[in-house]
Order: structure tokens, then C-alpha cells, then sequence
């Protein structure tokens, strides 16, 4: 069945700015030659997104000719504005930024264990907002918010979880009050696995495993090109799995006992305290993640020899492969990210020892590749999300 007018109109529309996102400034005949329509439906469709406001002239091309034909076309960027979050346990992150996903400001401020929930929620409300203030980006659009803990695949919202701060999930109900913006919330892990995924060591892969290993650990599950949720929300919560080598099993209400205790960032310290490894930690980052980048270094510069350094990269990486060959067993991902503070720290040198380990327990083949955002990443894959649902809304008549 032929599409209507105004359905054709659409599609044209949404087709020219989606190139436009993807390839920047275009001129006309760049448009008509990518997009395969007739010059009068290009410039009938240019001049439509520039009333709508979404597109402009942002310039000329390089070459000698001038005129309507050297116009390079591009997305109004501050059409609308952006922000993410990334709330931890004891502190939040912001990012504002355009509708290209160019950062305008950020910024990072604590917030104290002993702080009472709705302290913390303006504390948390009020970075955002001044940030946004400061950077011209006011009002807001959309806004990403990555949190640990589950997310309910039907409502949309952060449910509530033993053990994590009861101001993370108030702060998502007070933004939607306060804010003029659309707000989505992911789980981190998820949301790392988006960024990972799209900028950084699982670029171009379908089908791959996340494996967050920061204060505490956790699994995005990526299949045929689809983030895995599973029937509550709950796929990926790899610190609850039982493993070999802890003191007891792991109940529903805490993970202390499953794979949590071999590989969380207080497990990890302990084990480096008993190879003799030490780093100060740096801020914002969990304490393992300064030794293991530490011991890698220590690794390096002995020159293969088995010190200190290296056994307890070694240990590290056999207990990090009980859980990947866990997750490989069930999934078969074909590769695993190591992700967060801790992955990131521990880059290729860390991966290929799990990589080898794994190649041991399994008769699948799995690659294993350090993440390349490192904590960044939770703050990526919520700007990517408010990104898309900002375009989603704009590009669509």
C-alpha cells in the first residue's frame, strides 16, 4: 500500500535527520544523493525542518561555487537540552548537554551516608538545576538517570532494594514533579552497557555480556542486538549468583556469599591487602579500583616475572572467570566486557588473563576486553538515552 502524503512527507523528514545526526552538515545535493529522492522533495523537506526549527544553515562548502548550492544544512543543536545523571550510593554526577550530545557543563558533589532522604534528594535536584542554569540549558527536554538497582520493565521505575539508599528512588518521582522534562531511569549497568556498546569495547557487537565490576558487581545482557531486562528487571544481578570459593550461599536479602564476595571492591581489597599490594584511592572511584590499576603497572615493569603484582592478577582473574564462564555456560555471548572502575583499571592486561582462564573452563569461545569508558560510562548511556527520546519526540511530526 502507497504511504499518504503526509505519511511520505514524514519518513522523508525523519530519513534526512538521521543522516544529518550521523554524518553532520550535509548540502543539498549531499541529502539528495544519500537519501536517493528527487531534488524538489529535498528542497521541499530542507525547508520544512527549517521551520520547524530543527534544522539551519550552519555553513558553506569548501569548494569555489556559492549560492543555495554550497548551504550546508545541520541540526539546530540547542533545539533542546539534555541532561543525565549518574547517582551512586554517596554522590551524583550531572552532565548537561545539546541535542547532538556535546557537553555544555558538569559537575559532582557528594552526599553523606547520614544524609536524610529528602536532604538528599535537594541536594542531588539542585545540582542538576544549577548546572543546567549555568550552561544556558534551561528548560530541559530529557533527562537520563542511571542507578543501581532494579528497574521495573512494565512502570519504568527504580523499585525498591535492600541495602541501597532510599533517596535514589525519591529522586526520580521529584524530578518528574519539578522539572518541565522527560524522565527516564536505567539501571547503571544497563546504561553501561548502551555506552560500551555504541562509543567504546563492544562497538559493532550484537550480541555481548557486561560485566560492571565497581563497589559492587553486576552483568548487562546484550542478544541480537536487544538489552536483555529479564521478567522483572532483574537479568544481570550477577553479585547474587552462588559460587565456589565463599563461606556461604548467598538469600534474598543480601548477595554477601555469591559472586559479590569474590569479586565486589571490598573483597578485592582484602585479597590485595594479602599479596602486599597498595594505592591511596583516588576520588569518586572505588578502592580497588587504584590497586588493581597499581598492580598492573607493578606487572609491567617486572617483566613477566610472577611478583606480588602479577599472583594477585592472577588470583583476580581466576576468580573473575568463575562468574564470566558462569555467565558464557548460559549465554554464549561470544565476548565480555570487563566494565566500571575496576575493569577499566585493569585494562587488557586483566582481560587477557581472564580471557585465558576462560579458555580453560569452557569449550566456547569467548573474548574478554577491558571497557574503555571506565566510570564514565553509566554517565554516556544515560545522555545517549535522554538523547534518543528527545530525537524520538522532535523528528517525529
Amino acid at each position: 500500500m502507497a504511504a499518504s502524503p503526509s505519511t511520505a512527507r514524514a519518513l522523508n523528514d525523519r530519513l534526512a535527520l538521521g543522516l544529518l545526526q550521523r554524518e553532520g552538515p550535509l548540502t543539498a545535493g549531499q541529502l539528495k544523493t544519500l537519501t536517493g529522492l528527487s531534488r524538489p522533495t529535498v528542497a521541499d523537506l530542507v525547508e520544512r525542518l527549517q521551520d520547524s526549527g530543527l534544522v539551519r544553515v550552519v555553513g558553506e562548502t569548501g569548494d569555489r561555487r556559492r549560492g543555495p548550492n554550497a548551504r550546508l544544512y545541520g541540526i539546530a543543536a540547542d533545539r533542546a537540552h539534555l541532561a543525565a545523571l549518574d547517582v551512586r550510593t554517596h554522590s551524583v554526577s550531572v552532565v548537561v548537554a545539546d541535542l547532538l550530545g556535546a557537553t555544555l557543563a558538569e559537575a559532582t558533589a557528594p552526599i553523606g551516608s547520614e544524609t536524610a532522604t529528602e536532604a538528599a534528594v535537594e541536594q542531588a535536584a539542585a545540582l542538576l538545576e544549577r548546572t543546567a542554569r549555568e550552561a544556558g540549558a534551561v528548560p530541559l527536554h530529557s533527562v537520563g538517570i542511571g542507578a543501581p538497582g532494579l528497574v521495573d520493565p512494565v512502570s519504568g521505575e527504580l523499585r525498591e532494594t535492600t541495602g541501597l539508599p532510599a533517596w535514589h528512588r525519591r529522586l526520580v518521582a521529584a524530578l518528574q514533579e519539578r522539572l518541565p522534562a522527560t524522565v527516564l531511569v536505567e539501571n547503571e549497568t544497563n546504561l553501561a552497557a548502551l555506552a560500551e556498546q555504541r562509543l567504546g569495547a563492544a562497538k559493532g557487537q550484537d550480541t555481548f555480556v557486561l560485566l560492571w565490576l565497581g563497589h559492587g558487581v553486576g552483568a548487562a545482557v546484550v542478544l541480537d542486538g536487544r538489552l536483555r531486562k529479564g521478567a522483572s528487571g532483574g537479568a544481570g544481578e550477577i553479585g547474587f549468583l552462588p559460587v565456589p570459593g565463599t563461606t556461604r550461599l548467598p538469600s534474598a536479602a543480601g548477595c554477601e556469599g555469591g559472586f559479590h564476595s569474590l569479586a565486589g571492591s571490598a573483597a578485592v581489597v582484602e585479597l590485595a591487602a594479602g599479596y602486599g599490594v597498595s594505592a591511596p584511592a583516588g576520588p569518586q572511584e572505588p578502592p580497588a579500583a587504584a590497586l588493581v590499576r597499581a598492580a598492573v603497572a607493578d606487572a609491567r615493569s617486572a617483566s613477566g616475572r610472577r611478583d606480588a603484582a602479577g599472583a594477585f592478577l592472577d588470583v583476580l582473574a581466576d576468580r573473575l572467570a568463575i562468574g564470566a564462564a558462569a555467565v558464557g555456560a548460559v549465554l554464549d555471548p561470544g565476548r565480555i566486557v570487563l566494565a566500571g572502575e575496576v575493569g577499566h583499571a585493569g585494562g587488557e592486561t586483566l582481560a587477557a588473563r581472564v580471557e585465558d582462564r576462560l579458555a580453560l573452563m569452557s569449550p566456547l569461545r569467548t573474548e574478554v576486553r577491558a571497557g574503555t569508558l571506565g566510570g564514565a560510562a553509566v554517565l554516556r548511556g544515560a545522555l545517549l538515552t535522554a538523547r534518543e527520546a528527545a530525537q524520538d519526540d522532535l523528528f517525529t511530526p
